[in-house]
């Protein structure tokens, strides 16, 4: 294995990235913790990131998935690859993104149905 970043995701609202340190520093040398904060509101959004200095660092933290921190049990996995959401979009220049837009002229009244002559 060559990751050494891992995701920590079910996090407590109110678990800082001190907190985080102190905790996953047990499983071996922490590089960079980035705990993924909402703009609008400025609080936590659950889950983040820690970069451990070897991919061995980083399997030894796979331990803590299930182990409960400030009252939840976290979910620890290898984080993906960030290439993965590359790509997509607006579907380039003056693009909406797709999807379905329905034309606002288009009448949908139920006009003469059930009204047929019938013998």
């Amino acid at each position: 294995m060559s990751q050494s970043k891992i995701y920590v995701g079910n996090l407590s609202y109110n678990t800082t990235e001190d907190g985080l340190r102190d905790y996953f520093s047990q499983y071996g040398t922490i590089e960079e913790i980035k705990l993924i904060i909402d703009f609008n509101t400025g609080r936590s959004k659950g889950f983040g990131f820690i970069t451990y200095g070897s991919a061995q660092d980083c399997e030894n933290a796979l331990a803590a998935n299930g182990v409960e921190l400030d009252g939840r049990k976290l979910k620890v996995n290898i984080a993906r690859d960030d290439n993965r959401r590359a790509g997509g979009g607006a579907g380039g220049p003056g693009g909406n993104g797709g999807g379905f837009r329905r034309s606002n002229n288009r009448s949908f009244s139920r006009d003469d149905r059930g009204n047929r002559d019938r013998e």
